[in-house]
């Protein structure tokens, strides 16, 4: 009977810790996260509602949000912070200057704190709002996790350390994805976003005129594409309006821009716009996985992989931050 006590007690014991355990994860990313706390209202249907809404006018969203939520996570994780105004905040850095899609996570954000004020985060409504607008370009819908904190930092000197430039090699930018804990396939397949994003003429102009300071095009690039560039981004110019000029970086041209594997593709056929692309399909470190994914049948399910793997970077959770009441200031001062 003793020992029928003391295994009960080293049971009980046990079941204790665990509880602890488990008890210690509970600011952990996990779909439904706001599941039952907005009373009725389902926060993921109320978001969709804004994106869908915006893509019908709009249907460039799509690569907008994509690209809203990269360069959210890339600079201090996945905390919002990228959406914060101020003189000296991430918005104004050069590699932030033509995001865009700011303006729909504020229409989100008004329309769930109707329903539940407080609840839901600016840094939770970019990684809903990038599924819808994945899924509205034809990548598939994959479960978004949820439950990150808003960040109370955002500094434009820590942009251009965190994102790869058009013209990073590719083991410069393996590094910077390696120091988000995102592997060679997570970057190659994140990098196909670019199937439905533009480019303005100034980005890759050199590889058209001047590639590298030689005074020649870019050898790699396909000489079809290279004319097709040059007559949209020609040389001459006394004023910048064709250097805001865009072009589709996915070139495939029989289909419009869809978030699919026609990317990879076209930079197997040496049709790449930004260097960084080709290079993709040049580099012997990722020409492998370029030719997989060009060939998968399955892209939508291993991007929207890639996409929670990178909301998962850095994120605050629990007590960590804050939930702000406008996606465009911290609840408190300072923010820097």
């Amino acid at each position: 009977m003793k020992k029928v006590k003391q295994a009960v007690a080293l049971l009980i014991l046990r079941l204790c810790l665990l509880a602890n355990i488990a008890g210690l994860s509970h600011g952990a990313l996990q779909v439904g996260f706001y599941r039952g706390k907005c009373g009725i209202a389902d926060v993921e249907m109320i978001v969709a509602g804004v994106v869908t809404a915006r893509f019908i006018r709009d249907p460039t969203v799509v690569a907008a949000l994509i690209r809203l939520q990269f360069h959210d996570c890339f600079v201090n994780g996945c905390d919002a912070s990228i959406l914060i105004d101020a003189t000296n905040s991430e918005k104004t850095a050069i590699p932030n200057l033509t995001i865009r899609g700011y303006d729909i996570i504020d229409e989100a954000k008004a329309a769930v704190e109707r329903f539940c004020p407080g609840v839901v985060s600016c840094a939770d409504l970019i990684a809903i709002a990038a599924r819808d607008a994945v899924f509205l370009g034809g990548g598939g819908r994959y479960e978004v996790e949820t439950g990150r904190r808003d960040g109370l930092v955002s500094l434009a000197q820590n942009v251009s350390i965190s994102i790869p430039g058009p013209s990073a090699s590719i083991p410069q930018t393996m590094a910077v994805f390696a120091n988000k804990g995102l592997n060679l396939t997570d970057m190659v397949l994140l990098m196909g976003g670019h199937s439905v994003g533009v480019a303005h003429c100034s980005i890759f102009k050199d590889r058209l005129y001047n590639f590298r300071s030689t005074g020649r095009p870019d050898p790699t690039m396909d000489s079809f594409l290279a004319n097709k560039l040059r007559a949209r981004c020609p040389l001459d110019t006394t004023t910048t309006t064709t250097e805001n000029n865009t072009v589709d970086l996915d070139q495939n041209p029989f289909q419009i821009p869809f978030l699919d594997n026609s990317y990879y593709r076209q930079l197997m056929l040496n049709r790449g716009v930004l260097e960084i692309d080709q290079e993709l399909a040049l580099h012997p470190l990722t020409r492998a996985t370029v030719m997989s994914i060009a060939n998968a049948l399955d892209f939508p399910i291993q991007f929207g992989a890639a996409m929670v793997k990178m909301g998962a970077i850095e994120v605050l959770t629990g007590m960590q931050g804050e939930i702000r009441r406008f996606c465009t200031a911290t609840n408190w001062p300072p923010f820097t």
